[in-house]
């Protein structure tokens, strides 16, 4: 295994040889069948010339896919993280890969804790999940095996993280708005600490200048709570009687929002069309009318942030920095009448 300068080889010494990517290499010596066939044969023999064999702690690394991959959650009971959990698991591939879960209940000295457990583990990856897409500590960068941050990004812009576009979600569901003839759009929100509220009010804001438009009234901003949808909705309407749609930060907050209009005779979608935020199924499917949403395809990004780690772990660089991953609207009743 030693190369003509007397230095062990490595899987970089062979993919140069054969000039190919450390990727492609690593996929000819596991037998992956993504390799044509006269590169296999070029890694086999460029290994071959220097003596390569990895060891067996190297080849499960490099095969990636019979190893074990940790997720450290914050969050278990979150309707965010589930499906994201789910996206990564289908991604494994039943059976392929152990999966060990853990739960830091977003407590960053259990987090600690959860974080040596998986590492004394032997995990070849780690998946980060958040419960909201606020920044949030890495975990640092002398881990010694590859981690990817999914929802809530880590605030290090060397770490890889996979977040849904918050900003062009709301700017889809006012450009629908805009769409179905509506002018005097207002917006209702929850905290304003968070930063999917910011996102989504500025992407509004993009998405009504584009169309030479403004928000018909201040944001609202409070809890995200059918409750308050209720409430502010109130205000509104007593203040701006002309409103025609309402883009809210949730479908909580959506389904106050369709009460009160209801209780102030406004007929939704005809009089007033209301657009929510995450298509949480039970609560859009249920609404009167069902509710037009924007769903941020968690699963989606579930089964992306396990790819990330696999490639990483093939020895494939899979870069830096926060990627916005694609969100779509549903429409359903709350902004197009169902006949």
């Amino acid at each position: 295994m030693m190369d003509a300068g007397g230095r062990t080889a490595t899987l970089n010494d062979v993919a140069r040889r054969a000039g190919v990517s450390i990727a492609t290499a690593s996929k000819a010596l596991n037998g992956r069948g993504d390799v044509a066939a006269d590169t296999r044969q070029r890694v086999l023999d460029a290994a071959s010339a220097l003596s390569f064999t990895p060891n067996p702690m190297a080849r499960g690394l490099l095969a990636g896919r019979t190893g074990t991959v940790g997720l450290l959650t914050s969050d278990l009971e979150g309707r965010f993280m589930l499906p994201i959990l789910m996206g990564a698991e289908d991604a494994f591939g039943a059976g392929k890969v152990n999966v060990f879960l853990c739960d830091a209940r977003g407590d960053a000295i259990r987090e600690q804790h959860q974080l040596r457990a998986l590492l004394s583990r032997r995990v070849d990856g780690i998946i980060v999940v958040g419960r909201q897409t606020d920044p949030r500590p890495s975990l640092g960068q002398e881990l010694p095996v590859p981690v990817v941050y999914a929802y809530a990004p880590s605030d290090d812009p060397r770490d890889l993280s996979l977040t849904p576009d918050n900003r062009a979600g709301a700017r889809i569901a006012i450009e629908h708005l805009i769409s179905c003839g509506r002018r005097r759009i207002a917006h209702v929100s929850g905290d304003p600490a968070f930063a999917a509220a910011q996102d989504r009010l500025a992407g509004a804001r993009d998405a009504l200048g584009a169309a030479g438009l403004e928000l018909a009234g201040e944001p609202m901003f409070s809890e995200w709570s059918e409750h308050w949808g209720r409430d502010a909705t109130a205000t509104l309407l007593e203040r701006h009687p002309d409103i025609d749609g309402i883009f809210c930060g949730s479908d909580q907050i959506a389904r106050g929002v369709l009460d009160t209009a209801r209780d102030f005779g406004r007929r939704v979608p005809d009089d007033i069309a209301v657009v929510g935020y995450d298509n949480w199924e039970v609560l859009a499917t249920n609404s009167r009318p069902e509710l037009t949403t924007v769903d941020a395809n968690l699963q989606q990004l579930g089964r992306q942030a396990a790819q990330r780690v696999f490639d990483a772990i093939d020895g494939v660089d899979i870069g830096e920095g926060t990627q916005h991953l694609p969100v779509r609207l549903v429409i359903r009743g709350s902004t197009i009448a169902r006949r």
